[in-house]
């Protein structure tokens, strides 16, 4: 059973390769499991009891309603995006007679992971359909690129001096050898299988031509393109799927956001209404009154997960040791003084709480002092709803490079502890 989720994370992780494959993979899992899609402009008929999902671009929210009227939300948040090197609009160019394609960082990839290593774009192209706009997801492996370096014998220093990476110039992929005479439009036409001028729009990205896997002496390593943060997808995903249904007057939901990465600000991001407008559109269809709904939102928990550095004996003096997360250790939750992380002491004791009680190990985590840590969608959530949150995740190496490395042990103990978190 426990080889089982392991190896359905492998599966997840391998057909996700962009947000938006993320979330068809979510949604065609919920679809399987009796999950009703709803459409956000249209009016939604809800019943007690049943489950629901909705999309919104690169993000998608589910839950089951409970059959007597909410108390209560208990809400698992994750994100679909990883950081990648995105193509811009019009990315082909001819360099001295090379093709190239033109990029640009999405959020903040540790950049020379990126380079001498096997890429294939994916994303969605816009495609013009009679009268409408048809989106099609690509995973466009026929034709691997490759981002070169500049050899050692050029840059004798690139070791123990390495040079700024120039994003504009050294960042391009290289298409090929055969860009004499051709038209840079032919050949993104050659590349996607699309010819021009249905060609509407595209949102299309750099992924690693890797297949995830388990390494390690004993397979206890999951190394992986996009572990933060589609381990807590898969983990909130299966943990809402096996829970125990309808716990009394309480919604279960998991809600896996977009943009997570570049800050949420934008339509299907964390700092967008859409987690509320459904909140509301379901105290709506209980015909609750805005007392009641300001009742339930106090009444509701939060938990947002993702993930956290492990502690890297390589570089010690990066971390603050007593609150540095070991890698195979447990839980993480995650602290800061300044609420970059929304755990209060408060929250965390209700994860400290069941942790002890269903017997799985936590650690904390709080930055070395003198370095800024990152933040989450649990602060975003925390101050524009109020509802109590928690920030929580697993420990990882290698965090926003092209490949990364989390624990088997660990993950199996996060699947665990959000179905409880659900039934409890």
């Amino acid at each position: 059973m426990l080889y089982d989720a392991l190896k359905d994370l492998l599966h997840f992780l391998k057909d996700s390769p962009t947000a938006w494959h993320a979330t068809l993979e979510i949604g065609n899992r919920l679809a399987q499991q009796d999950y009703t899609p709803l459409d956000e402009t249209e009016k939604w008929s809800l019943k007690p009891g049943e489950p629901y999902f909705v999309e919104r671009g690169g993000s998608i929210c589910a839950f089951i309603l409970p059959k007597e009227k909410p108390k209560r939300a208990t809400i698992l948040a994750s994100h679909t995006d990883s950081p990648a090197l995105k193509l811009k609009p019009r990315p082909v160019f001819i360099e001295d007679g090379l093709p190239f394609l033109r990029v640009e960082t999405y959020g903040s990839p540790i950049l020379s992971t990126w380079m001498n290593r096997d890429l294939v774009i994916a994303g969605r192209l816009l495609l013009s359909e009679k009268d409408r706009v048809d989106q099609q997801l690509v995973f466009l492996d026929h034709a691997p690129v490759m981002i070169p370096s500049l050899a050692i014998h050029l840059d004798r220093e690139i070791n123990e001096n390495p040079k700024k990476i120039d994003k504009q110039h050294h960042l391009c992929p290289l298409l090929g050898i055969q860009g004499n005479n051709r038209e840079p439009e032919k050949i993104f036409e050659e590349l996607t299988g699309v010819r021009q001028k249905a060609l509407l729009g595209a949102d299309l990205y750099l992924v690693p031509n890797e297949t995830p896997a388990l390494i390690g002496i004993h397979h206890d390593l999951i190394s992986s393109y996009r572990l933060d943060n589609l381990v807590s997808a898969h983990a909130s995903l299966l943990a809402l799927l096996g829970a125990e249904k309808h716990p009394k007057e309480t919604i279960q939901m998991a809600i896996f956001w977009n943009h997570e990465e570049i800050g949420s600000g934008t339509d299907e991001g964390a700092s967008s209404p859409f987690f509320i407008d459904i909140l509301k559109r379901i105290a709506l269809s209980y015909k609750m009154e805005e007392e009641d709904f300001f009742r339930m939102k106090q009444g509701s928990y939060f938990i947002s997960i993702d993930m956290a550095h492990a502690f890297h004996p390589g570089y010690k003096k990066k971390y603050d040791k007593e609150n540095a997360p070991e890698i195979g250790k447990g839980v993480v939750i995650k602290y800061n003084a300044n609420h970059r992380y929304a755990t209060s002491g408060l929250t965390a004791a209700h994860i400290v709480q069941l942790c002890q009680k269903i017997n799985i190990p936590t650690q904390p985590f709080a930055s070395e002092s003198n370095l800024h840590c990152g933040s989450t969608v649990g602060a975003i959530t925390a101050t524009r709803t109020g509802i109590p949150t928690v920030d929580i995740g697993l420990a990882q190496f290698s965090m926003h490079a092209a490949r990364e490395l989390t624990s088997t042990t660990d993950h199996l103990d996060l699947c665990k502890l959000l179905k409880s978190i659900l039934e409890n």
